[in-house]
């Protein structure tokens, strides 16, 4: 042996005395140290499945005593036998072999990579195998995979996995499987969020993932494609009704309370079912007409379910027609605003106007909001558009002024959606400061904006209030707060909702509301503002039997254009010219209450 050998950092040289005989011996024994050192198990077995080495690292995974050079392992281990049975077969085709094993139970479970290697020194045939742990490198692997492929929160997997089983179904061979593929959005998930906070809407979508699991069959699958809506495939099926019957036991399975961290929270989830191969004979095609069988429910009866039909097609296809000719309007600028003003029901002195936005069509034709307003929040559209009615506003202020005074206050929709976004509502109260008369604004949100109140009132309102504008409650009593949410809630202005208002002379349960209304937001000096007032019985009685001071409404003034402001716009049919001046003068109607409702 000539070589020398580092250790510890010293260097030895072989001894020149030594006989080459002695120098094969020593070459020997460091190798079979060294094998026995080796961190990768290593094995050696002959053709009849004996044991000729077996290192420290193997004989510790196999459980035998250690050998470094040829032995005889004697053991009814089953890893030992398995490895036996391998080895002649392996030696016996004269192939090597790669393949990933598995030791240990539950947490003590350990993944190897074992590579076999037939060899033939002399006249004999062995087989070489090594094997290293790759159980941290498994480990990264399999949370990689989770990731890509199932979803952090419930579990379930991901849209892509069920779609590729859906593919699957699809392309097999021989007459098609009937299944079902319903798409499941939780109902108002949005507000149970705000309100009660992420942490239970984590929760609950986790509970709802469970109830929506149990029972299933093994050739069914449950997805969670987005934060709250669950697509489940259902195969196979003998038939709709029989779809039909269990949808329904799963909504109503869902529609139990759920109780979590103290909280009892209900849920539902409206639901769109399409069927293979009668809606469609691909995934896309079978989930957007379960989406729009879902649609269908969410503007109906939200908690149910629908099956897709051709009617539901053509409405999609409508639809589309419509996002497609908002998506136009917006960018010629085809808005306009119709003007309501609020009137002071004692004096009849306009105290301020609300802006309507409207739509004027391809063919001319002006649209009420409610056509678009939705369309345009759920489409990503409503921000811009919300500033196109602010431009409009400021493009005719000098008309305004001059109409219903400078000193009247003007008043702006904003979505609740628009209301919990900061970044919106800073550039918004940016260009209302830009106006040079940002006081003169009140933006109006409905009462869904406060259920997050905390949010709204520590990041959002200082903005509007920084630059002087007022917030008004609109619509308030429909939505998801509470009297007592009020004493939480600096507002400058309540507005009434109309469903209060209308014949609140003949309905007592309406009257006690409204005097519970009006004592908590007097004592909390903000404004009430009566909407949708339309009769006289109606201004009667709250002229006689509330302290409220201001109403809007049919009775006083329909939305006003800007171009009917001008000089050559119509009488009304009193024969009078139509009160736009700063004071409402006749006590009456402009259009009777079947002319529709205040927007």
């Amino acid at each position: 042996m000539t070589a020398e050998l580092a250790a510890d950092g010293a260097a030895i040289a072989a001894p020149q005395d030594r006989l080459p005989e002695d120098n094969n011996a020593i070459d020997l024994q460091l190798l079979e140290e060294i094998i026995r050192a080796l961190p990768a198990a290593v094995t050696v077995l002959d053709d009849r499945g004996d044991f000729l080495i077996v290192n420290d690292a193997a004989a510790s995974r196999l459980n035998v005593p250690p050998s470094g050079h040829a032995a005889s392992v004697v053991s009814l281990n089953p890893a030992i036998e398995q490895r036996r049975a391998e080895a002649v077969a392996l030696l016996a085709t004269g192939r090597p072999a790669t393949k990933e094993e598995r030791a240990g139970h539950g947490a003590t479970v350990r993944t190897f990579l074992t590579a076999h290697r037939p060899v033939e020194i002399g006249s004999r045939r062995l087989l070489l195998s090594s094997s290293l742990d790759i159980s941290e490198q498994k480990a990264i692997e399999n949370e990689l995979f989770r990731r890509a492929y199932f979803d952090d929160l419930t579990g379930l997997p991901n849209r892509s996995v069920i779609e590729r089983r859906a593919d699957a179904l699809l392309q097999a061979g021989g007459p098609p499987n009937r299944f079902a593929l319903a798409f499941l959005d939780v109902d108002n998930f949005k507000h149970i969020n705000d309100y009660y906070g992420h942490a239970v809407g984590d929760a609950l979508l986790v509970g709802i993932a469970k109830r929506l699991g149990l029972e299933l069959r093994e050739t069914d699958m449950l997805s969670r494609i987005s934060g709250d809506e669950f697509l489940l495939l259902l195969n196979p099926i003998e038939s709709q009704s029989e779809v039909a019957d269990y949808i329904d036991f799963l909504l109503r399975r869902l529609k139990a309370p759920f109780y979590i961290d103290g909280s009892e929270v209900f849920a539902s989830a409206s639901t769109g079912v399409s069927l293979y191969p009668e809606h469609g004979r691909s995934f896309d095609a079978l989930r957007q007409n379960a989406d729009t069988a879902m649609y269908r429910v969410k503007s109906a009866t939200k908690g149910a379910a629908a099956m897709f039909d051709t009617a539901m097609e053509r409405e999609a296809l409508e639809r589309m027609s419509i996002e497609q000719s908002l998506r136009q309007a917006i960018l010629d600028k085809r808005f306009c605003c119709a003007f309501q003003p609020k009137v002071d029901i004692r004096t009849r002195e306009i105290k301020g106007i609300e802006a309507l936005v409207r739509l004027r069509d391809d063919n001319g034709v002006i649209q009420a909001p409610g056509t678009f307003v939705e369309l345009a929040v759920e489409l990503g559209l409503i921000d811009e558009l919300t500033h196109l009615v602010l431009a409009e506003i400021m493009k005719s202020i000098d008309l305004i002024n001059e109409t219903f005074g400078a000193g009247a206050s003007i008043s702006i929709n904003v979505a609740a959606k628009q209301a919990g976004n900061y970044n919106f509502m800073q550039s918004f109260a940016t260009a209302l400061a830009a106006t040079e008369c940002p006081s003169r604004f009140i933006v109006e949100v409905t009462e869904d904006a406060f259920v997050a109140k905390n949010h709204f009132q520590s990041e959002i309102l200082p903005l509007l209030r920084q630059v002087g504008v007022g917030i008004s409650i609109d619509d308030f009593g429909i939505g998801y707060s509470s009297l007592s949410a009020l004493a939480d809630i600096t507002a400058d202005e309540i507005k009434i909702d109309r469903s209060f208002i209308t014949d609140i002379h003949k309905r007592p349960r309406s009257q006690s509301i409204l005097k519970a209304i009006e004592s908590l937001s007097e004592a909390l000096g903000m404004t009430m503002i009566a909407e949708g007032l339309e009769t006289f019985e109606e201004l009667a009685y709250l002229q006689a039997a509330t302290k409220i001071r201001y109403a809007q409404g049919y009775y006083f003034s329909k939305p006003v254009f800007l171009d009917d402001l001008k000089p050559s716009a119509p009488e009304f049919s009193s024969g009078r010219p139509p009160p736009y001046g700063r004071r409402i003068e006749a006590p009456r109607p402009v259009f009777s209450r079947s002319s529709g409702g205040r927007r």
